[in-house]
């Protein structure tokens, strides 16, 4: 990625004479009266840098057309690929330009003296996704006080413009990953602005071993025209770009957007009232369950107490948080049963019903897809004489969700009766054993009026309908459920992720590609703490910062004894709030709100796709037109109305959500203060501020990399 960028040096007389549009004041006129559509043009060598910007617009919906510079038949990028008249009007194709540096062209290229042209006419902004610090970024070149190198583990900070302009939902802090110290994670270029330049940084970090800052984000602006400044490596994953991504699209589109973005977090707590077989440490199994041969230990339980419940509590309380608690009836109903009708654990849960959450788990927590020969490990699916398999009967799947809900309505939990979390997501297909759904599972939902259906993120990660019933994908968080102690986990995750020759499974061994693999075994009185939780509170806040509302999933033998699911959430939550500032906080749905998200996200792709969807923007109205029945997500300024009324929920210091379509325009009216910003003919550089932070999105919407939309 350290490459040397070439740059051309060009009149601006010379750039507008390659787009053949006219110089001085008339450009002016053409940006406050030009249609500006609502897309963005990504140029893209192939790199991690353009990759994860463009996985930052599919996520949220924003529509984009990719144009990948390795292929040979890729368009030309020149005057009438960037603009055109529409109905009599100027009409500028994408409102913003994304490049993998400042010029990635050859020297005197045609196209990048259109793209410059373009800008200035249009006051279009570029995204310069990693480039090396030189004057012609406004930077001075490294070499001259300034640093190139590794920034693993840095901490940067967001400057007072950035917090005033696109990055003011965060805290100020922005941490570098350090995953693995012998592995290089990070490099940037850090650098001071060249005196004199219009150059205003964003993001900054200490230079080594000296008391000034470099700026790592900024924006230089010169010949009328904007560009954001990125000198550090990154890809899609890193926390880095994560935390810089919202505001790298806010600066991009100034705040006005199709597509929306929030950071999601929901925990489901799975069994509920029953209890969770444990981990044996000697037999490297788990007694009572399938994967200890039939009869093969002794079972011992691990059950939550009304202590657990009051911890419960009380978390929640000092995080701002709700968790959702599928329980299973019969649980509660066994331990009366062997108890003269004692149940401290439901009593307790009971009176404190409406502090939670609740989802249907079904009664016993029965396995509902086939049935299953466990006298053999790992279990097969019974079949009949003729090799057919063996379903669980459509009777006893409507007996499990119905019993479950009965019950939980005469407790008086606060149920929706259309969410259902089947035992191990059981009646949906699992690989090796059971290929195909439960063909009753689909009847039995219909007849229960079940809706939302969870699944496993791992094995079936995209939504799906099951009869009636749409699914809704769980990560499945690796802190296990039949564990109680710390030291049950680190046993069995020793088990799981080493090697044979040091006493584990050798799953890593036959399954090479698996990234929890440990090169040794970990401490069994540290290993939770210093390695498990760091990761998976690594993985969960990724998922976090990706706009991604999928829930994750733990089990109540987690809350139990020494309650090591908290150390994982706290990670996640607390290492949250250090970043954000209390304008994003996080959203935190129940499964019913996450399956309708998710759903919204797939038909609104969809119809960008199609190339059903026309947006734009002509000064301060935006007009968007989507298909009948699709619902439109835009993120504006705050003050944006839709006809009189007020539009969105506020964000990240801007307004977004979902409108209903009926096929007929949807226009917004933006606030005074967001007009679009001029242009600034005859090379003058722009002098005006930063346009005002909005919640920047994210767009999952149509990729094109040959020719753009019409």
């Amino acid at each position: 990625m350290k490459r040397t960028i070439r740059t051309t040096a060009l009149t601006v007389g010379a750039l507008i004479g390659a787009l053949a549009l006219p110089a001085g004041p008339a450009q002016a006129d053409t940006t406050a009266t030009a249609r500006i559509d609502l897309r963005v043009l990504v140029v893209s060598d192939g790199g991690p840098a353009t990759d994860a910007i463009a996985a930052e617009l599919d996520t949220a919906g924003t529509p984009y057309t990719e144009v990948d510079l390795t292929r040979a038949d890729r368009p030309t990028i020149d005057a009438a690929f960037l603009a055109d008249t529409v109905d009599g009007r100027p009409r500028a194709k994408y409102q913003a330009v994304v490049l993998p540096n400042d010029n990635p062209f050859a020297a005197g290229s045609a196209e990048m003296s259109a793209l410059a042209a373009y800008e200035q006419t249009y006051a279009i902004p570029q995204v310069d996704a990693y480039t090396y610090a030189r004057p012609q970024v406004g930077l001075q070149v490294p070499a001259f006080g300034g640093y190139s190198g590794s920034v693993d583990g840095v901490r940067a900070q967001v400057t007072a413009a950035g917090r005033a302009g696109p990055f003011g939902y965060l805290d100020g802090a922005v941490p570098f990953e350090d995953n693995l110290p012998t592995v290089g994670e990070s490099y940037a270029y850090l650098s001071t602005p060249v005196a004199g330049a219009d150059f205003t940084p964003y993001v900054q970090a200490a230079v080594p071993g000296t008391t000034k800052q470099g700026s790592l984000v900024g924006e230089y602006r010169h010949d009328g025209r904007r560009e954001l400044v990125v000198t550090f490596v990154y890809n899609r994953y890193q926390q880095q770009f994560r935390l810089l991504a919202r505001g790298i699209v806010e600066w991009m589109t100034g705040g006005v957007h199709l597509g929306a973005s929030r950071n999601y977090f929901a925990v489901h707590v799975d069994d509920v009232f029953a209890a969770d077989d444990r981990w044996d440490t000697q037999l490297n199994c788990t007694p009572g369950d399938v994967d200890c041969a039939n009869g093969e230990g002794t079972p011992d339980p691990i059950r939550m107490t009304p202590a657990d419940v009051d911890q419960a509590i009380a978390w929640q309380n000092s995080h701002r948080f709700t968790l959702d608690l599928a329980y299973n009836a019969a649980g509660s109903v066994d331990q009366r049963e062997d108890n003269n009708g004692v149940d401290q654990l439901a009593d307790k849960l009971i009176a404190d019903r409406n502090k939670f959450r609740w989802i249907n788990h079904t009664y016993t927590h029965a396995f509902l897809g086939c049935e299953q020969n466990v006298t053999v490990v790992p279990w097969t699916c019974a079949t009949d004489y003729d090799g057919s398999t063996k379903w669980v009967s459509l009777a006893t799947i409507d007996y499990e969700i119905a019993t479950n809900r009965a019950w939980g309505q005469v407790a008086g939990l606060p149920l929706e009766t259309d969410e259902l979390v089947t035992g191990e997501h059981s009646g949906l297909r699992i690989l090796p054993q059971q290929p195909q759904d439960n063909p009753n599972l689909g009847l039995a939902l219909t007849a229960e009026g079940v809706t939302w259906l969870a699944s496993d993120n791992s094995r079936d990660p995209e939504q799906r309908k099951v009869g009636p019933a749409t699914t809704v994908s769980r990560y499945p968080m690796n802190v296990f459920y039949n564990a109680g102690r710390a030291a049950e986990q680190v046993d069995e995750y020793n088990w799981l992720y080493t090697s044979r020759a040091q006493g584990g499974s050798g799953i890593c061994e036959d399954n090479p590609a698996t990234t929890t693999c440990l090169p040794a075994p970990l401490d069994p009185a540290t290993g939770y703490t210093d390695h498990i939780v760091p990761l998976e509170t690594r993985i969960a806040l990724g998922h976090v910062l990706s706009n991604d509302p999928k829930p994750h999933f733990i089990h109540q033998s987690n809350l139990a004894e020494d309650r090591i699911a908290y150390p994982v959430l706290n990670g996640v939550l607390d290492g949250y709030d250090a970043l954000f500032a209390d304008n994003t906080p996080v959203v935190n749905l129940r499964m019913k709100a996450i399956g309708a998200e998710l759903q919204r996200r797939a038909a609104w792709k969809s119809a960008v796709q199609a190339g059903r969807v026309t947006a734009y923007r002509v000064g301060t109205t935006v007009t968007v037109r989507g298909p009948g029945g699709t619902a439109v997500p835009a993120t504006l300024p705050t003050g944006t109305t839709l006809g009189n009324t007020a539009y969105g929920t506020a964000y990240a210091g801007a307004v977004s959500g979902w409108t209903a379509s009926s096929g007929t325009p949807l226009t917004f009216t933006l606030p005074a203060g967001a007009a679009a910003p001029a242009a600034h003919p005859g090379g003058t550089a722009a002098t005006t501020a930063p346009a005002p932070r909005t919640e920047v999105p994210a767009g999952v919407t149509e990729r094109v990399s040959s020719t753009p939309d019409s």
